[in-house]
């Protein structure tokens, strides 16, 4: 028996290398679909009869089933292989206000989803939730409910299975996964929302990604989730990226979290909103609202979400100056008005540059619900598909097993 080696010099076992072929296979199949066994042979290095007993194991499985066949001038015509979209995911994205639920197929395409108003506690959410999983699943029969992806807008302890920081939600530290999976039956994933956009990026974003890629969300607060070499940056507790929370004025206004003048207090949709109207006691317009004004001319709105953007744009320098990534994608419903916006941000961003060109910026392809939303289906599939996902995930075999 003839073993190479994996990362950090582990010696591979003839189950890890089953298992790093399978994965191959399949992040094969999902980035190439359809594909015939030939071509994924030829593609990941694995002999044909290796390829065959995984794909055989993966349709039996119901992860991969047989689609047309080609046609060839000679020989046997083969059989295309792609994803069975009859597995879905749920898919859960809680905000401070308004919450949404939906059910996805594996690659990423939504076939139902239902917006709620946020509960006021995690009781009532875990209540609700399950209420809404429930009733998806039930209203499609058909499909192969593979799991539950939850995105929070804070920081989620996975050694603790607790969501423990989350400022905007003025809930207290709770556990949402087990109540979850206790009334569905299903497993269930958590993650921050910025770390749920990233994964977003990487398996269902442009082809080429970069491997050193931050992600800014912006909403009713301020994340950061940071993907460093390939991989997803969590730390210590789960508390990796929260630049959100690192302070410029000490002497600013009061953030979500207690402290004053925190990044988030100054970038943030509700920040876009105080500079609109300082007075607002709660019947002021809502972001979209402000939006919608800047849009039709109004110059108070296009002043507040200038100065918005110039401390977006503020913020991430300390984010190139500690990360120096090479590109920058930002998350939310102020990228609507990109063409106004992002040349405030890219400004401020190139006054930060000590050596060498600044990261590129740009703005998410998809709407911040869909982002957070595909976020969690990944964060669901990576179990299968490798955590890296399938762009990072490189067709070479780990081991071979004479």
């Amino acid at each position: 028996m003839a073993l190479n080696h994996i990362n950090d010099g582990e010696v591979a076992r003839s189950e890890t290398a089953r298992d790093i072929n399978r994965s191959i296979i399949l992040n094969l199949i999902r980035r190439r679909q359809p594909i015939s066994r030939a071509d994924l042979a030829r593609a990941s290095g694995l002999q044909r009869s290796t390829v065959s007993l995984i794909t055989d194991q993966l349709i039996h499985e119901q992860w991969v089933v047989s689609g047309c066949t080609g046609r060839l001038p000679r020989g046997r015509h083969p059989t295309f292989l792609q994803l069975n979209d009859r597995r879905a995911i749920i898919a859960v994205d809680l905000r401070p206000t308004q919450s949404s639920v939906a059910i996805s197929d594996v690659n990423g395409r939504f076939l139902a989803q239902q917006t709620v108003p946020t509960p006021s506690n995690p009781e009532a959410a875990s209540k609700e939730f399950s209420e809404q999983i429930r009733q998806m699943i039930d209203n499609h029969p058909d499909l192969i409910i593979e799991g539950i992806g939850v995105s929070v807008p804070g920081r989620f302890d996975e050694s603790r299975s607790r969501v423990i920081f989350a400022p905007n939600l003025k809930w207290p530290e709770f556990d949402l996964k087990e109540p979850l999976e206790r009334t569905t039956g299903l497993q269930v994933d958590l993650e921050n929302a910025a770390n749920a956009c990233v994964l977003a990026e990487v398996w269902f974003g442009p082809v080429e990604t970069p491997r050193n890629l931050v992600v800014v969300t912006v909403s009713e607060g301020l994340g950061v989730g940071i993907f460093v070499d390939g991989r997803l940056l969590r730390g210590a507790n789960g508390m990796a990226g929260e630049f959100g929370h690192i302070v410029l004025d000490t002497n600013g206004p009061t953030c979500g979290c207690g402290s004053k003048g925190c990044w988030e207090a100054y970038a943030s949709n509700w920040a876009a909103l105080r500079y609109y109207q300082p007075s607002d006691k709660g019947n002021g317009p809502s972001f979209l609202d402000l939006l919608s004004l800047a849009k039709v001319g109004d110059l108070q709105a296009g002043k507040a979400l200038h100065q918005m953007a110039r401390q977006i744009g503020r913020g991430m320098r300390t984010i190139i100056a500690a990360l120096s990534p090479e590109e920058i994608v930002l998350i939310g419903e102020f990228t609507r008005l990109w063409s106004q916006l992002g040349p405030v941000i890219e400004s401020e961003v190139a006054q930060s540059v000590l050596i060498g060109k600044p990261p590129r910026i740009r703005p998410a392809g998809a709407e911040p619900s869909v982002a957070r939303l595909r976020g969690t289906v990944a964060l669901v599939l990576q179990k299968h598909f490798g955590e890296r996902g399938s762009r990072f995930s490189r067709p070479r075999i780990a081991a071979t097993v004479q």
